[in-house]
C-alpha cells in the first residue's frame, strides 16, 4: 500500500514531462511515454486491489478503510482542517480499476487514431492530467480535496474538448462544458461551506458533538447542495446540456471523459456521502432518485431520433448515469436485504457501464475514423468491411439492452430490483426506460452495420486520410476497412471484459453496509427484463434492419412535431439560450452595464470635473502678489472675528441684546 502514492504521482509526472518537453519529442516517443506510464498506474492499481481486496475483513465482516498517507494542510480546529491524503476502501479501489484500465485502453486506441493530429504531444499531456485529477478525487481521505481535484478534473476536461482550438464548435463546447460544470460546482462549494460549519469537520463522518449541538438539521441542506455540484458532473436534468456538445473533442475523449471518468463523479460523490444520506437525509436521497429517472427517460427520448451516432452515446450515457442515480436513490436502509440494495446495485452498474460504453465510444472512434463522419446516413454496411468493430460493437449493444449473459444485463438487473423493492411504479418506469435502451442502440447498430451503403469509391484510400481533426474534415467516400491492431486491441479487450464482468461476486467487495453480499436474480424481475428488451430489439430490427426504413419514415411524418422536437433535444438549449441572452443579458445584464456605464461612471467624471474646474477657478488665488495676499489675510481676520463675537453673544437657541449683555455686567 505504500506504493499508492505512485498513482497520482506517475501520471502528474507524465503530464510535466510531455506538457513542458513534449515540443521537442516525436509523435511515437510522446505517446510511448504516457502510454507506459499509464500501464505503470494500471499495474499499481491492480496490485493495490488484489492486496486490499485479499486481506481478511474486519470482526465485523468489513473491509478495513486504509490510510496509507495524510498530512494536515490547513488547521482551523481540532475536528475543522483542510488534509491531503490517499483513502482506500472498497468504492475507492473499485474506482482505481476502472480509471486506470479505461484511460489505458484510450492510451492504447488514441496511438493510432490521433496519429498525424497537430498537438499529439499537447493531447497526451492533458490525458495524463485528466486521468491523475479524476485518481485524486476517488481516494480523496475529505470532502474539500475531492472538490480540489473535482475542479481539476473541470479544467482538464476543458482542455481535451477544447483540443480541436481552430474549430469554432469545439471552442464554444469546452467553453459550455466548463461554464455549466461551474454553476453547479458553486452549489457543491455552499453545501461543503455549510457541512463544514455545521458538521465541524471536512471528513466523511461528521463530528458528533457538532451534530448534537444542532448541525444535523442543516445536513439535508448541505447535501441537496452537494447533490447539485454532483448533477453537473453527472449531466443530470437540467445540467445536461454541456455533454452532447462535448462530443466535438476527439472520440478517445468521449470514451475517457463521458462514458467512465468525469460523468461517474457526481454518483461516485453521493455513493461516499451515502451513510450521511440514509442517516440524516433520506428524503433528499429519494429526490435524487425521481431526478435520475426523469433524466433517464428524457435522455432516452432524445437518444431515439439523433443521428449523430457520438450524439446518440451521449444521450445514451445521460440515461445509464440516470440509472445510477435512481439507484442510490431508492435506498431506505444501510442493510442489502432490507432496502439497501440499490447501492451495490449502482456501484456494479458504475463498473459494468464503464467498460461497455468506453467500448462503444471507441468502436464508434474506429466507425468515424474509416468512413470519416459522424453521421449514420454516411454508413451502412459496415459489418463487411470492419468485422471485430462489428462484432466488438455488437458486444456492447446487447450489454446495454440488458441481455445475458453480458454484464449489463447482471447489473441492470439488479437496479430494477431495487426499484421494484422501492416502489412499483419506479420499477415499471425504469423497466420502460430499459426497453427504450434496447430500442435506440440497436437502431444504432442496424444504422451501422447493416442498412443501406452510400456509394463508395472502389480502391482503399487510407493513404488520403486528412490530418488534423479527422472527425471534421471532409473526405471523399472511400471503401472503409479495419484499424490497426492499436485501435482493435482496445476493443477487443473491452469486449471480453463485457462478457465476462457480470460474473464477478461483486456484492462480495462492495455493498451499503460493507458486508459481503450474495448476488441473486430476481426471476420475476430478470425474465420480464429481458422478454421486454428483446421485444425491443426485435422492434428496431423489423424497423431498421433493412435498406428502406418505411415504418420508421411513416412514424416520424406521422409524429413530425414529436420527432422534431426530440431530435432538437425538446429545445432545451434554445430555452437556455433564450433565458441567458433575452432575459438576463438583454433584461438584467443590459440595464446593469448601461447603470455602471452612465451613472457609476458618470458620477466619478463628474468629481473629476468638478475638481477641475474649482482648481481653475482658484488658481488666480495664488498670484505672488503680496497686497493681495494681504488684502485675503486681513478678510479673513475680518471673518473670524465677526464670528467669534456672534458665538460670543449667543447662549443655546436665544440671542442676547448687546445692551442687555451690558446691563448684565
Amino acid at each position: 500500500m505504500e506504493l499508492t502514492i505512485l498513482i497520482l504521482l506517475l501520471p502528474f509526472f507524465s503530464f510535466l514531462i510531455l506538457g513542458i518537453g513534449g515540443k521537442w519529442m516525436s509523435h511515437r516517443t510522446a505517446g510511448t511515454i504516457g502510454t507506459l506510464i499509464l500501464g505503470a498506474v494500471a499495474v499499481l492499481s491492480y496490485v493495490t486491489a488484489i492486496q486490499y481486496f485479499s486481506a481478511p475483513r474486519l470482526e465485523d465482516g468489513t473491509f478495513a478503510t486504509l490510510i496509507p498517507y495524510n498530512f494536515t494542510w490547513l488547521p482551523f480546529t481540532e475536528t475543522l482542517h483542510f488534509d491531503l491524503g490517499i483513502l482506500l476502501d472498497p468504492i475507492s479501489v473499485m474506482m482505481l480499476i476502472v480509471i486506470s484500465t479505461v484511460s489505458l485502453m484510450v492510451h492504447i486506441y488514441s496511438f493510432s487514431y490521433m496519429k498525424g493530429e497537430v498537438g499529439f504531444q499537447r493531447y497526451y499531456a492533458f490525458l495524463s492530467l485528466f486521468t491523475m485529477s479524476m485518481l485524486g478525487l476517488v481516494v480523496a481521505t475529505n470532502i474539500f480535496q475531492m472538490y480540489l481535484f473535482w475542479e481539476l478534473v473541470g479544467v482538464s476536461s476543458y482542455l481535451l474538448i477544447g483540443f480541436y482550438y481552430t474549430k469554432p464548435a469545439a471552442v464554444a463546447a469546452s467553453k459550455k462544458a466548463f461554464i455549466v460544470t461551474r454553476f453547479a460546482d458553486l452549489g457543491f462549494l455552499i453545501g461543503i461551506l455549510i457541512y463544514g460549519y455545521y458538521g465541524g469537520t471536512f471528513g466523511f463522518t461528521p463530528d458528533t458533538v457538532s451534530l448534537i449541538s444542532g448541525g444535523a438539521s442543516m445536513l439535508p441542506l448541505a447535501l441537496g447542495l452537494m447533490f447539485v455540484g454532483g448533477a453537473g458532473k453527472s449531466a443530470m436534468f437540467p445540467l445536461h446540456i454541456w455533454l452532447p456538445d462535448a462530443m466535438e473533442g476527439p472520440t478517445p475523449v468521449s470514451a475517457l471523459i463521458h462514458a467512465a471518468t468525469m460523468v461517474v463523479a457526481g454518483v461516485y460523490l453521493v455513493a461516499r456521502m451515502f451513510p450521511l444520506f440514509i442517516a440524516y437525509a433520506p428524503n433528499t436521497l429519494h429526490m435524487v432518485a425521481w431526478v435520475g429517472a426523469f433524466t433517464a427517460f428524457y435522455a432516452a427520448s432524445v437518444a431515439c431520433v439523433q443521428s449523430d451516432i457520438k450524439r446518440v452515446l451521449a444521450f445514451s450515457t445521460i440515461s445509464q448515469i440516470g440509472f445510477m442515480m435512481v439507484a442510490l436513490g431508492v435506498c431506505t436502509s444501510m442493510d442489502p436485504h432490507e432496502g439497501g440494495l440499490g447501492y451495490m446495485a449502482s456501484m456494479f452498474h458504475l463498473f459494468t457501464h464503464a467498460m461497455f460504453k468506453a467500448l462503444l465510444f471507441l468502436g464508434a472512434g474506429s466507425i468515424i475514423h474509416a468512413v470519416h463522419s459522424n453521421e449514420m446516413s454516411a454508413m451502412g454496411g459496415l459489418r463487411k468491411y470492419m468485422p471485430i468493430t462489428h462484432w466488438t460493437f455488437l458486444i456492447a449493444c446487447l450489454a446495454i439492452a440488458g441481455i445475458p449473459p453480458f454484464s449489463g444485463f447482471f447489473s441492470k438487473d439488479e437496479i430494477l430490483a431495487a426499484c421494484f423493492q422501492y416502489s412499483p411504479v419506479m420499477g415499471w418506469v425504469m423497466t420502460v426506460i430499459a426497453a427504450m435502451t434496447a430500442f435506440y442502440m440497436f437502431r444504432l447498430y442496424y444504422g451501422i452495420f447493416w442498412g443501406s451503403e452510400p456509394l463508395r469509391a472502389d480502391s482503399h484510400s487510407e493513404h488520403n486520410t486528412p490530418k488534423g481533426n479527422l472527425e471534421a474534415a471532409p473526405c471523399r467516400p472511400c471503401r472503409p476497412h479495419e484499424n490497426p491492431l492499436a485501435m482493435t486491441f482496445p476493443l477487443m479487450f473491452l469486449a471480453a471484459v463485457t462478457c465476462g464482468a457480470g460474473f464477478i461476486p461483486f456484492g462480495h467487495f462492495i455493498s451499503s453496509n460493507g458486508e459481503s453480499y450474495s448476488i441473486h436474480l430476481d426471476p420475476s424481475v430478470a425474465i420480464t427484463s429481458v422478454v421486454i428488451a428483446i421485444i425491443s430489439i426485435a422492434i428496431a430490427t423489423w424497423m431498421y434492419k433493412n435498406a428502406k426504413q418505411p415504418v420508421a419514415d411513416s412514424l416520424a411524418k406521422q409524429f413530425k412535431g414529436l420527432h422534431k422536437a426530440a431530435y432538437n433535444r425538446f429545445y432545451i438549449d434554445d430555452i437556455y439560450q433564450f433565458i441567458t441572452h433575452k432575459i438576463i443579458f438583454r433584461c438584467i445584464s443590459t440595464p446593469i452595464a448601461w447603470f455602471d456605464r452612465h451613472v457609476v461612471d458618470g458620477f466619478f467624471d463628474f468629481l473629476a470635473w468638478a475638481t477641475n474646474t474649482t482648481s481653475d477657478e482658484i488658481r488666480g488665488l495664488q498670484s505672488g502678489q503680496v497686497q493681495q495676499y494681504a488684502y485675503v489675510f486681513l478678510c479673513g481676520a475680518l471673518a473670524l472675528i465677526l464670528t467669534g463675537a456672534f458665538m460670543f453673544t449667543t447662549r443655546g437657541n436665544e440671542w442676547i441684546e448687546p445692551a442687555d449683555a451690558l446691563h448684565n455686567e
